[in-house]
């Protein structure tokens, strides 16, 4: 699952402000902000984020910030990839994770180095094409990719043993919530703008459902319907 030695070339690696002592920094500063699974950070050194990000945008790509991506959307800051891949990988590595919003295809590349599967869902015509391209040229084959709704998710591909929002809703989607393995742990950004918080939801054997706030964000609206 690891990212293969033939997608390492000189427009991954990169120059300047988008080479690896940039990438360096980033890890480092990650550090810094709590991330300590060295199974991310390594992804995270690794991971061309600049290829992810408009040309114009590419010498700021290695910056703990997000990043308009076009369409109102935008790719997360680093820390929050970091730390939502943390909180679904704590307690184990998921076998089968559902990601609803696929932007930039950012956050499902790091995914796609650290579980089996990948199913990812976006609304956005556009962005699920440039994403794609993107999982093509790094050579990422283990990510499936869905033009829909992300509110119903993948129900044909369902259950899955974690499901991660890069979206905030007001609440989680019941017909989300009801793809979830039991066992199974879902991340969401929850929240009005300005009053987000991420969240933890973890079904028990029993069909329980635990909340669990992880830390304060910030995150675009998860719209309904497609475009």
């Amino acid at each position: 699952m690891r990212m293969t030695a033939s997608i390492r070339t000189p427009e991954a690696a990169g120059l300047g402000m988008t080479s690896q002592r940039a990438r360096d920094r980033l890890v480092a500063k990650l550090r810094e902000e709590g991330i300590a699974d060295p199974r991310i950070l390594d992804v995270m050194r690794t991971l061309p984020r600049h290829l992810f990000v408009d040309e114009a945008l590419a010498p700021r790509a290695y910056e703990n910030t997000a990043l308009p991506i076009g369409h109102g959307q935008t790719i997360s800051q680093p820390w929050v990839v970091a730390r939502m891949t943390a909180a679904l990988l704590e307690h184990g590595v998921p076998s089968r994770v559902l990601e609803i919003g696929t932007g930039s295809g950012y956050q499902a590349a790091v995914l796609a180095q650290l579980v089996p599967e990948v199913f990812t869902v976006e609304r956005i015509e556009e962005l699920l094409r440039q994403a794609r391209r993107r999982f093509r040229k790094l050579k990422l084959e283990n990510i499936r990719s869905r033009h829909d709704d992300g509110h119903l998710g993948w129900p044909a591909e369902g259950p899955f043993d974690a499901i991660i929002l890069t979206a905030a809703g007001e609440s989680v989607p019941q017909d989300l919530l009801a793809q979830l393995a039991p066992g199974g742990v879902l991340l969401a950004p929850l929240g009005p703008s300005g009053h987000q918080r991420l969240v933890r939801v973890r079904v028990d054997a029993e069909g329980g459902v635990q909340h669990e706030a992880l830390a304060n964000v910030s995150f675009v609206p998860l719209l309904g319907g497609i475009g």
